[in-house]
């Protein structure tokens, strides 16, 4: 890979992975969303798609770990079982379902969920657990069919109100349980390379380096540029659903 990679692609994708990470280190998400497209302009995406998950399980396990103290367990676990639902959904839906038609509707779902979010609009209860069973389903769903559930679980974890320090805690300990799944399928199926992890481990300190400046802002920003962050990343997320061929 780097034998085919030139010296402005590598540096490139340090610049992408850089931006991402750093990105994920201030709201907690958004790393693949950010890197997976753009790498994804000049590296094979079979490379690009396991290299991100890694990383980001990598970020996950950090993340859990060291604030695991502000993770809001009783957020967590209702969502854990729907979003199991949402995978063997989609596993049984895999050869039948119209996955395009699905992905539009669901980047029209986050865009005006986003909107809402922007709009400072808020007349319902956020605390009902309820909200778990149809974000659950859809994130588990959408996940195992695009890689892309991350903006459900956000959503989830919107709707159940926290502040961003037990956001950016709970959603980690999503990801990571998500990303268990998701790479064990990956290795299952041989779409997990050596090179692969050998790429990750490579680009280890860049996301150590990333995280660690996006975490140090995350400490100093207002719960409402917070809020104002996830929603403009839930913006390029339906976008880019919409836009995928």
């Amino acid at each position: 890979m780097f034998e085919s990679m030139t010296a402005g692609q590598m540096l490139l994708s340090a610049a992408i992975l850089l931006i991402a990470f750093f990105v994920r280190g201030i709201v907690g998400f958004g790393s693949g969303l950010i890197g997976i497209p753009l790498l994804a302009l000049f590296l094979p995406v079979t490379m690009v798609v396991p290299v991100v998950a890694l990383l980001d399980y990598a970020a996950s396990m950090a993340h859990s770990g060291r604030h695991r103290s502000h993770v809001n367990w009783r957020v967590v676990w209702p969502f854990i079982p729907f979003m199991l639902l949402g995978v063997g959904l989609a596993l049984y839906l895999f050869s039948t379902l119209d996955a395009v038609l699905l992905r539009k509707l669901l980047g029209g779902f986050i865009l005006l969920y986003a909107v809402y979010m922007l709009s400072g609009f808020n007349p319902h209860d956020r605390s009902s657990a309820w909200w778990a069973v149809p974000t659950g389903t859809m994130g588990g769903l959408v996940s195992t069919l695009f890689g892309t559930g991350g903006p459900m679980t956000v959503i989830y974890l919107h709707l159940r109100g926290l502040e961003k320090q037990a956001f950016r805690a709970s959603i980690a300990v999503m990801f990571l349980m998500d990303g268990t799944s998701r790479i064990l399928g990956y290795v299952v199926t041989g779409f997990m390379p050596l090179q692969a992890l050998y790429l990750a481990l490579c680009a280890l300190p860049l996301v150590a380096v990333a995280m660690y400046a996006g975490g140090h802002i995350h400490t100093t920003i207002k719960q409402q540029t917070f809020n104002q962050l996830i929603g403009w990343l839930l913006i390029a997320s339906g976008i880019a659903l919409l836009l995928k061929p």
